[in-house]
């Protein structure tokens, strides 16, 4: 019978180095995924600028979009409206006004359909059949993507970024598209308002209604109205 003696130092010593490289291993994993995590969608700008930014999504509504327009120009205010390609292309003067205006061009997609149910090429397709409608007609090439409905996830976020953008979603919502009451509205910034904010908004008669004391609103709390580029670099 052999008698198998048990160096405990040397276990010892195994059981430290395999701590220590999984522990590094872990360490390695975090950092990575902090340092190069570029695939989440941009919720918020930086909470420490008294900034808020207006992201308005326009694939319908124009009877509301010049009134909008109109209103950001007499206050002397730039914002961000993505729009869809299909609209654009069929919205050439309307587009050409608002980049005319000076506000900044982003886009929601092509066909405004929800993106996580398209598979990769077909958002590829999307996304670059979008960038190319809009490119066409002021000469932009858009940098910002809003994905249509708000529906993203990893892929989406992936396939954008590749493509050379930055997803935007936003951190409040006035879901004016679904109230005719513009207090709602007024409300919902009242309650909501914070450094950083991205405002989602459409072109809507309770938006035409509630935007000239929206703007008033968040500038009396000390906020500077801004794009989205402005508020996320």
């Amino acid at each position: 019978m052999r008698l198998y003696i048990i160096n405990t130092k040397k276990v010892f010593r195994g059981i430290v180095l395999i701590f220590t490289i999984t522990l590094l291993i872990s360490m390695v994993m975090k950092m990575s995924k902090d340092t190069l995590n570029y695939y989440d969608p941009i919720y918020k700008g930086d909470e420490n600028n008294m900034e808020v930014a207006f992201a308005c999504n326009v694939v319908w509504g124009n009877e509301y979009l010049e009134q909008i327009m109109k209103i950001l120009n007499d206050k002397g205010i730039e914002i961000t409206f993505f729009v869809g390609g299909s609209w654009a292309n069929n919205n050439k003067d309307l587009l050409a006004q608002l980049y005319q205006d000076q506000h900044e061009i982003g886009s929601h997609g092509y066909k405004h359909i929800k993106y996580t149910t398209l598979n990769s090429p077909q958002l590829k397709e999307d996304i670059l059949k979008s960038e190319q409608a809009i490119e066409s007609i002021i000469g932009y090439k858009t940098k910002l993507l809003s994905p249509p409905y708000g529906d993203v996830n990893e892929r989406v976020a992936t396939i954008g970024e590749e493509l050379g953008y930055s997803v935007i979603m936003w951190s409040i919502d006035t879901i004016d598209w679904n109230t005719k009451d513009y207090n709602k509205i007024l409300s919902r910034i009242k309650n909501k308002h914070h450094p950083g904010a991205i405002i989602l908004m459409h072109p809507t008669e309770s938006t035409v209604k509630a935007l000239p004391d929206m703007i008033q609103m968040l500038q009396e709390k000390g906020y500077k109205i801004v794009t989205v580029s402005e508020i996320i670099n």
